[in-house]
């Protein structure tokens, strides 16, 4: 878990230079009940687990950024725009697509679609088994300064189309239903821009193809 954790902190100090200097203070004060504007709570029951919060690992062995628009982000039911999907994945096979919710009263608001053994299909499908949500906000429990996010079981699959080795991802969609019943659900457009690719700690590669 502490991987889905660190990817978390890394997103949040890649995106705080470029939050407005009122996200604040729309935080403490926001305009009003709505579904854009209140962070999807956390099940009291999650599966939270404490540690370091850095941004990268040795279990980290590929870390990649990608640009486009979120037609559709839906958090526990509720609707949100999203600022920035990323990919990420450990040398034990465990992998993350993370999305910083586009929430003014919680510049703190990212979620991950996580899983194990993801498999590529064919040289631009990309299919992983989703086991567990992380759930991030300003209201977590925080290490070294930020908040640490809760882990909840959930069932589902994430579709990528595209390849890392071209540096182009098409489109991402992600599915998935916690053991609440609560469903999360993403479908994200690149706007065509060139994926940014890091290869943190290189490996041999634990994507398995299909047969």
């Amino acid at each position: 878990m502490r991987l889905g954790r660190n990817i978390a902190a890394a997103l949040l100090l890649l995106l705080a230079p470029t939050l407005p200097a009122a996200a604040e203070d729309s935080a403490s004060s926001p305009p009003g009940p709505s579904a854009q504007t209140q962070p999807a709570t956390a099940p009291s029951d999650a599966d939270d687990s404490a540690g370091d919060l850095k941004p990268q690992t040795p279990d980290t062995d590929l870390f990649a950024m990608m640009s486009g628009t979120c037609s559709t982000l839906k958090i526990a039911g509720r609707d949100f725009a999203c600022r920035t999907v990323a990919y990420s994945h450990s040398s034990g096979g465990r992998a993350y697509f993370t999305i910083a919710l586009d929430d003014p009263a919680d510049p703190n608001h990212i979620v991950s679609f996580s899983g194990d053994g993801g498999k590529r299909t064919n040289e631009n499908i990309y299919d992983l088994a989703v086991d567990r949500m992380l759930l991030n906000s300003k209201s977590q429990p925080k290490a070294d300064g930020l908040p640490v996010p809760a882990v909840v079981k959930s069932a589902g699959r994430c579709v990528q189309l595209g390849n890392f080795a071209a540096g182009r991802v098409t489109s991402i969609v992600c599915s998935a239903t916690d053991r609440h019943g609560r469903r999360y659900d993403l479908r994200f457009e690149s706007d065509g821009s060139p994926i940014t690719v890091r290869r943190v700690n290189p490996s041999s590669p634990t994507i398995r193809g299909q047969g």
